[in-house]
């Protein structure tokens, strides 16, 4: 019962943020939708539509920061309550799991100046580069050149939150390796919080109009950026008392810049299928652009709350590799799935009885929700095909297997996107409605070869994680 609980108080503030994710988006969107302008509401939408997902696809890149962070500080948290202290962290073998003999100590405090480091650097050089991604973004992006012109005005505003952005990434990383979601829910409560109210303030009542809303995501980024650096001061400057103490600190430094390596490799694998169902979907028509759009908001709702236990497996994770308990990462894994099943069966019930009434709230064309009834049966599948793959993941990088993590995703995407080449292949003159169905096809064959990959990964990783020691 101690664990239950304990995965309770990690994942339940961790889904709370990710519930207000989507609404920052949507006032964006309403903003957008009300501002008088020569453009016109359309082009206004479409101007935050694609200047976000600029943002989306650059970001994505930085995820590691976030993971490779996290599973680290757990396992320095884990290895501190064995030692008595906040002193410690394992380190690297050359399977990129920080576990078994190959061990080099550094403080939890350096783990995360390490990756505030990288976050500023990248920052910056994102800011040094800011006309060349456009500029090569809209050699991808097809749009309308009031579209374009918007978008590029929302990037440059925009950009200059990149530091804080990706420092956040950094923070909240460490928050969860330490156990703390409830500081990681509240950094991203108030990054949304702020972002709504100042976006509303500069866009209506300042008269800043579009520009405003750009404004305000930058205000809210750099906000949650000083309240992290602020929460830290609060609680846990001790961390940091030892940092200059590192032993081993080239072999630690490999073995982050390893870890992190493998995680952007991963995250160029999600970034490739997530490209390529929005692009090959844009070729459907826009009947079914709409429907397959829909689908994928609706998908993602089951991801926020699957994703909050699988933050949780991340931390538990890595504190039991950091405490060698091989009872306690195996009784992670086991009540973890426990969870994520009862969330995943909720789901499938809530898509089976409220499939339509889904749609209807997210379009109040009826065309849309006509077309869509015949793909609803793919929403059934999303929690019981998703929920092993996102917690996999999470416990994989508690326990900084990144040499999984990285093939499982790049096979996932070579997965989706031979299924997606076959299916198409075979049926050469289908109708828009048969190609989406093929196209759901590979997306759901991705989830399943990732979810294969790591069950079958598992039971030879363990012994690689404690190869000496039961807790």
């Amino acid at each position: 019962m101690k664990l239950h609980r304990e995965i309770l108080r990690l994942a339940i503030p961790s889904i709370l943020a990710n519930i207000t994710v989507p609404l920052v988006g949507m006032v964006d969107i309403a903003i957008a939708g009300h501002l008088s302008s020569n453009f016109g509401s359309a082009a206004l939408i479409g101007g935050i539509s694609v200047g976000t997902m600029l943002f989306d696809l650059l970001y994505w890149n930085f995820a590691f920061l976030r993971a490779g962070t996290g599973g680290l500080t757990a396992q320095a948290f884990g290895e501190a309550v064995i030692a008595g202290s906040n002193s410690h962290v394992i380190a690297g073998s050359d399977s990129h799991v920080i576990a078994g003999s190959d061990r080099q100590s550094y403080t939890t405090g350096s783990i995360l100046i390490r990756a505030l480091r990288i976050a500023l650097i990248s920052g910056l050089a994102l800011l040094a580069l800011q006309w060349v991604v456009v500029w090569l973004a809209f050699k991808v992006v097809d749009c309308t050149p009031e579209v374009q012109q918007l978008a590029s005005q929302y990037f440059y505003i925009r950009i200059w939150a990149a530091p804080a952005t990706l420092s956040l990434f950094a923070f909240k990383g460490w928050f969860i390796g330490m156990q703390d979601s409830v500081r990681a829910m509240t950094a991203d409560l108030v990054v949304n919080g702020v972002n709504i109210a100042a976006s509303l303030l500069l866009a209506l009542a300042a008269g800043l109009g579009f520009r405003g809303i750009a404004l305000g995501t930058v205000i809210a980024q750099w906000t949650g950026a000083a309240y992290c650096v602020l929460a830290i001061l609060a609680r846990y400057r001790n961390q940091f008392a030892g940092s200059v103490r590192e032993n081993g600190q080239k072999s630690g430094r490999n073995t982050f810049f390893t870890l992190n390596r493998d995680l952007f490799l991963r995250s160029v694998g999600m970034i490739a299928v997530y490209i390529g169902f929005t692009a090959i979907s844009a070729g459907f028509g826009d009947m079914m652009l709409a429907v397959s759009t829909i689908l994928m908001k609706l998908l993602m709702i089951f991801s926020y709350f699957t994703d909050g236990f699988a933050y949780a497996g991340e931390a538990l994770t890595g504190r039991f590799v950091g405490e060698r308990s091989s009872d306690g990462i195996k009784s992670t894994v086991s009540q973890t799935f426990i969870w994520s099943i009862g969330v995943a069966a909720l789901f499938m019930l809530v898509y089976g009885l409220g499939g339509v009434p889904l749609f209807r709230l997210m379009t109040s064309d009826p065309s849309v929700v006509d077309a869509g009834r015949a793909f609803l049966p793919w929403l059934l599948l999303m929690p019981a095909i998703g929920c092993p793959a996102f917690v996999w993941d999470g416990i994989f990088i508690g326990a900084t297997a990144s040499k999984h993590l990285r093939n499982s995703t790049l096979l996932c995407a070579i997965g989706f996107f031979a299924f997606w080449i076959a299916g198409s292949l075979l049926a050469p003159s289908a109708k828009p409605e048969t190609l989406l169905h093929i196209l759901m096809g590979a997306y759901f064959i991705h989830l399943a070869v990732r979810s294969i990959y790591l069950t079958a990964a598992w039971p030879r990783l363990l012994p690689k994680i404690l190869p000496t020691h039961n807790g």
